[in-house]
């Protein structure tokens, strides 16, 4: 089997998605319309352009039935696939019921299952897409999969949905066990089915379980496909799926070939460099047994890089792993976004980013800001979410000390100085769009007791109580201060190491006080007390050294006008005593003795890099299961924020908690634990004190909303549609008729046979005869005079009323009395 032009002559360059199923060996492509269906005897390619540097994603999935030859020819063109769109793309391997979060993504509403394949004369294309009779086991709350199962009763259970479809109607029957979030999904897939394979041309109704009276009408249908219903049905089944991440860590490997041997070679363990990937190589990424990742560098011979797929294949089968584990195949410079998370720092080569120069010094970054424009960042959000800035912090402050445990409020001539032995509430209050809108920040120092530490939590949810719940709540770590706390107190932000800033209380005197000063303006400017000693200097920042008599402002080699200006601003807020300019290297001998001697510090020149970007990710964080769990959901967009659950917004310097309405409140204690846990056995080794935010469904900032693309700020305000309006079928007894033929066509019963299903109570069609031109009076027993049209066959109906009962029921009121009264049944 080799890659030709003719194998790939279908493949579009144009973004958006593509899917082809494996049909004696060959590339069949799969109609739009039939997307989201998967055949489990047969494998299928799915290529997902994206339209930008990075290409594309090409998954091969693999079904449950599928045979090994399919499964050996959907790998070899998956990788000649990959060769001729030039090796960028990222290859998956998805097996049916394990599917990554990316391939999920592509079907919002969710994956199908079908049984058989194209080998067992099944496809894509039907004739007549009205033949049809089955039923789908719908779950899942998040990611669905409708499987097609036995047409009985005893398919079903009481914590699942069933959808029965009969090609013109779709009954929907809710386990009574079953959620919200469920029956939504499933109403959603039910829509998406009549549109994409009936053109719309299918009528949808939903029975409650248990509470099947209220639905008669609907109950017929079911029970003249299935049968009287049983007294009792099965009960829940979990959605749960096994975890199989194993409980090490992440790993990286050096595999190859060694005489017809597999080895595999330990190169290193979390926390991974970037550094460690040669290019000349091939590499596994064990991502705890969860994933398998292969890395393919552009020196690595044909060979390797061809091989790649097979090698993570045997790899999992040396180390046990199940065979649904993920499987990702990318190439150097084409690297997945997970990918990057699992290493410490990440840099993309000829990487540009434009928010200015960013300039790192260890570990942490000095961003050169200019004045923002706050009606820029309120009118594009993106921006706002990547500058961490919801406007010019300009608007209203108003701070609070915990004393006695109780909130204090603090004299705003000490606004911006905060002490290690402290907790703070920070209420800064702005308006967007003509809204008041609310951040409350939790500061708590380094030195305050845990006691302080609980009462400022538990303080901020009685400020949060007073405004209604609308301000978004952001925990800050004395030393993490985000971007927006820093700018609000416009450049006079001193952090001090310990004591308190009670009135009346003295604190410890010392000798000599040192504060190391960060910031090119009143935006991005802080002062930090570091020990008072030679080895807490450095040359790439401005220094003021504060003793009884005297203060040094004392200026590193690497650092520039704007930092020396803004030096000078806080050392007037730290020191009213005569301020004495220092360069470094011309330090007099009393400098030298307030630090205790001169020492060694760190010394090297600023040297300036981009900081590494990487991309936002969401996790779900829900005990809807009874088990608490959290799922990355991929692709992300604003529909994916579950209004029962809580959701993790990982932006890298930030951590977002997103709280749905619905959600209960064990979910939001538990996901503040895991997202501090998430932090803390990160495999890039993060900052555990990095920032954790708190936003409410309603009230999200732009630096929350800039991370999602098209928000609707209304999305909310308006109460979704109850589902009860799909109840309302227009002549079930047609549809009861449609089902009776599905039933014979299918099953290949006589139609003496189908015509007893009738027994439940369905109608029977009429002689035009009998209709046309009648009186009430003149009708058969039992015939409603204002809807004779429902006991018309169909080929009767469209030689009356000239039209299908598809397009007469979306004809205006109007238009259908018309019709009918030339036709005379009015």
């Amino acid at each position: 089997m080799n890659a030709n032009n003719n194998a790939f002559k279908n493949v579009r360059r144009k973004p958006g998605l593509q899917i082809w199923t494996i049909n004696k060996m060959q590339m069949d492509p799969v109609p739009p319309q039939a997307f989201g269906n998967f055949f489990e005897g047969d494998c299928y390619i799915v290529l997902y352009n994206k339209g930008s540097r990075q290409s594309a994603d090409i998954h091969y999935w693999v079904g449950r039935t599928s045979s090994q030859d399919e499964q050996g020819a959907a790998a070899i063109y998956v990788t000649q696939l990959d060769e001729y769109l030039g090796g960028s793309p990222v290859q998956y391997r998805e097996v049916q019921g394990y599917e990554s979060p990316r391939f999920r993504s592509y079907f919002k509403n969710g994956l199908i299952y079908k049984k058989g394949g194209v080998a067992s004369g099944f496809n894509h294309v039907e004739t007549n897409a009205y033949n049809v009779l089955r039923l789908l086991h719908v779950k899942g709350r998040k990611d669905v999969t409708a499987t097609e199962v036995e047409v009985s009763w005893s398919s079903f259970n009481k914590g699942d949905i069933f959808l029965l479809d009969i090609g013109k109607a779709i009954v929907q029957w809710n386990g009574p066990q079953s959620n919200r979030r469920e029956k939504l999904k499933a109403v959603l897939l039910a829509q998406d089915i009549r549109d994409r394979e009936r053109g719309g041309r299918a009528q949808i109704g939903v029975v409650e379980g248990g509470d099947e009276r209220s639905s008669p009408e609907l109950m017929k249908v079911l029970t003249t496909v299935l049968g009287p219903k049983p007294s009792q049905l099965k009960e829940a089944t979990s959605d749960d799926v096994p975890d199989s991440a194993q409980k090490n860590s992440v790993r990286l490997y050096h595999v190859y070939d060694n005489s017809g041997n597999l080895v595999i070679q330990e190169v290193a363990k979390q926390p991974l460099t970037q550094d460690l990937l040669k290019t000349s190589d091939c590499f596994i990424l064990d991502n705890k047994g969860s994933s398998v990742m292969v890395w393919k560098g552009k020196k690595a011979s044909k060979e390797e890089r061809q091989g790649a797929m097979n090698r993570a294949l045997s790899y999992i089968k040396a180390k046990k792993y199940p065979a649904s584990t993920t499987v990702e195949v990318m190439a150097e410079g084409a690297e997945s976004a997970i990918f990057k998370h699992l290493f410490k720092s990440w840099t993309d080569k000829d990487q540009t980013q434009g928010l200015g120069t960013t300039h790192n010094v260890g570990k942490i970054a000095k961003v050169d800001n200019g004045k923002f424009d706050v009606m820029e960042l309120h009118a594009r959000p993106e921006l706002a979410a990547q500058y961490r800035m919801v406007d010019d912090a300009s608007g209203d402050v108003k701070v609070w000390r915990i004393e006695n445990l109780e909130p204090a409020e603090v004299d705003p001539k000490s606004y911006g100085q905060f002490y290690g032995g402290d907790c703070y509430l920070v209420l800064y209050s702005y308006k967007r769009a003509g809204q008041q809108q609310y951040i409350l920040y939790i500061w708590q120092g380094r030195h305050a007791t845990s006691d302080e530490i609980a009462a400022s939590a538990f303080q901020a949810v009685s400020i949060d109580q007073k405004y209604n719940g609308a301000p978004v709540q952001v925990r800050v770590v004395m030393g993490k201060e985000p971007r927006h706390f820093l700018a609000i107190f416009k450049g006079k932000l001193i952090i001090f190491e310990g004591g308190t800033g009670r009135p009346g209380v003295v604190n410890p005197a010392k000798d000599a006080r040192l504060f190391q000063v960060r910031g090119t303006n009143e935006l991005n400017t802080k002062a930090t007390e570091v020990v008072a000693r030679a080895a807490s200097l450095s040359s790439n920042d401005v220094f003021l050294l504060k003793t009884d008599n005297i203060s040094y402002l004392w200026y590193g080699k690497g650092c520039n006008g704007d930092e020396r200006e803004m030096g000078k601003v806080i050392s007037d807020v730290l020191s009213r005593h005569e301020k004495r300019v220092v360069m470094e290297g011309q330090e007099p001998a009393e400098f030298w003795i307030a630090l205790g001697g001169k020492g060694s510090y760190a010394s090297d020149r600023r040297f300036e890099r981009e900081e590494p970007l990487h991309s936002p990710r969401l996790f779900e964080c829900s005990n809807q299961t009874g088990r608490f769990k959290i799922t990355e959901v991929d692709d992300f967009a604003q529909c994916d924020l579950d209004e029962d659950d809580v959701m993790l917004l990982d932006t890298w310097e930030e951590l977002f908690l997103w709280i749905g309405n619905s959600s209960y409140e064990y979910e939001t204690k538990e996901a503040l634990n895991s997202a501090r846990d998430y932090l803390r056995t990160h495999p890039a080794g993060r900052d555990p004190d990095t920032p954790i935010i708190f936003v409410k469904q309603g009230y999200e900032p732009p630096t929350f909303t800039g991370w999602f693309n098209a928000w609707d700020p209304h999305k909310w305000s308006v109460k979704s549609m109850k589902n009860s309006h799909y109840n309302n079928m227009q002549s079930v007894d047609l549809i009861i008729s449609e089902a009776r033929n599905n039933i014979q066509t299918q099953s290949g019963m006589s139609s003496s046979s189908a015509s007893s299903l009738s027994s439940s109570g369905a109608g029977k069609f009429l002689d035009p005869e009998l209709l046309v031109n009648k009186t009430p009076d003149e009708l058969p027993d039992g015939v409603d005079p204002t809807r004779k049209e429902d006991y018309l066959s169909d080929q009767d109906f469209e030689n009356l009323l000239g039209s299908t009962r598809a397009d007469f029921q979306r004809l205006p009121k109007w238009r259908q009395n018309d019709l009918k009264k030339k036709a005379g049944i009015f």
